[in-house]
């Protein structure tokens, strides 16, 4: 956009991330985006700065990237975490999926928003978990595309899969400690400790202390 005053835009943003007013357009919010050293996802016309994650998060979350890899390059797909932006159909929203995968061509055409997404990924924590469960996944459920939503948990071993059966309903099939995880959207079959290596559980604690 031409002619846009930054200086404006960066104030516009400092005052919409304070008090939550309606203030940037989308083409505002996607122009600046890309010049932003911190990322901010964008609801309706309103910015949310996106908070550092900690540790476990990331830990997870390359785990996820490690494991999935072979299998979304098997299917041709292709896997992008964190820094890439998804944009739920119909909707002036903007989220970024802590892992996202995509298998259509039509994505390929804007290197920075993926609106056909197969699988998300999002790891929860406990200022963001109702969000993720709800809205989140209210708005990324509205293209048609979305075949499985993952949601994993950071202080214990605990994974849920809501995927989309054949009569077009969302069903939640829910893993734990010994389980092996299936990811039907992209073939992946996977033991669910995978996705914990490095990670600091509470559980895990609880036994050093034990054992001691």
């Amino acid at each position: 956009m031409k002619g846009l005053d930054w200086g404006k835009v960066l104030f516009k943003v400092m005052v919409v991330v304070a008090n939550r007013v309606l203030l940037l357009s989308p083409e505002e919010y996607l122009e600046w985006e890309e010049r932003s050293e911190v990322r901010h996802e964008f609801i309706d016309g309103e910015v949310f700065a996106m908070a550092g994650s900690s540790d476990d998060h990331a830990a997870i979350v390359s785990n996820a990237c490690v494991v999935l890899i072979p299998f979304v390059r098997k299917c041709g797909c292709r896997l992008f975490p964190q820094d890439v932006k998804a944009r739920p159909k119909g909707l002036s929203r903007y989220y970024y999926p802590d892992l996202m995968v995509t298998c259509d061509e039509r994505d390929r055409a804007d290197k920075y928003v993926k609106r056909h997404y197969k699988l998300i990924v999002e790891v929860l924590s406990d200022s963001t978990e109702a969000f993720d469960r709800g809205r989140k996944f209210e708005d990324y459920r509205r293209s048609e595309s979305l075949e499985e939503y993952v949601l994993i948990a950071q202080d214990r071993i605990s994974v849920d899969v809501f995927r989309l059966n054949a009569a077009g309903r969302w069903e939640l099939e829910g893993y734990g400690e010994g389980d092996v995880v299936e990811l039907v959207s992209v073939g992946a079959r996977f033991a669910v400790e995978e996705l914990y290596l490095d990670v600091e559980l509470i559980a895990d604690e609880s036994m050093c202390e034990t054992q001691d």
